[in-house]
């Protein structure tokens, strides 16, 4: 059984749509769900489908190995973070090498980078007159969004497109592709064993 770790900071609707897809696998399962935000939805969430959930703060995440450490006694085998705001520290990565991934609302390279995340990417992609927007998910390293790409895909953005409206395209993209690429990435961890 292969133990999946999500990192989200917000709503959490990438989350429980990864969750909804592995429920019931028996070589698959998502054992934990970690935030830095107290006040997220993500937590309702995680408690509705009975998933442990861990509430950590800044200090924890970047000066001490804990979170670190819990994922390895919990025997977490792959890490995704789904929304999560937080840069990964180096420690974190070289402990999960090309084992965590991330998802970016926008076609990296484009508007990728620190404070590129929801809706300023999508408003970005319409003051930029973007003819498309799309997901981006990508192995994570110690910069923000520039991690080697495992899959994109598009929508088109028409120039009557609001912010709101590349937002809903892109969330319909992320709730399509997301749980089935995590699902081929971590079938392909079994090999490389």
């Amino acid at each position: 059984m292969k133990r999946i770790a999500i990192f989200a900071s917000g709503s959490g609707s990438n989350a429980e749509k990864i969750c909804d897809y592995f429920n019931g696998r028996t070589d698959v399962e998502v054992s934990l769900i970690l935030t830095n935000n107290p006040q997220a939805g993500v937590i309702q969430r995680a408690r509705k489908l009975h998933i442990p959930v861990v509430v950590f703060d800044r200090k924890t995440f970047y000066e001490t190995e804990r979170i670190l450490n819990l994922l390895q006694n919990e025997g977490v085998d792959f890490i995704v973070l789904a929304g999560f705001m937080m840069l990964i520290p180096e420690f974190l990565v070289k402990g999960y090498p090309d084992r965590m991934v991330n998802i970016h609302p926008a076609l990296l390279p484009k508007h990728g980078g620190k404070g590129m995340y929801g809706h300023f990417v999508h408003e970005a992609v319409v003051e930029a007159k973007d003819k498309q927007s799309g997901i981006t998910i990508h192995f994570v390293n110690k910069h923000y969004d520039e991690g080697n790409i495992i899959f994109q895909a598009t929508c088109d953005v028409l120039k009557t497109d609001s912010p709101d409206d590349v937002a809903a395209k892109v969330q319909v993209l992320e709730h399509q592709h997301y749980p089935r690429v995590i699902d081929e990435v971590v079938a392909k961890l079994e090999t490389k064993r």
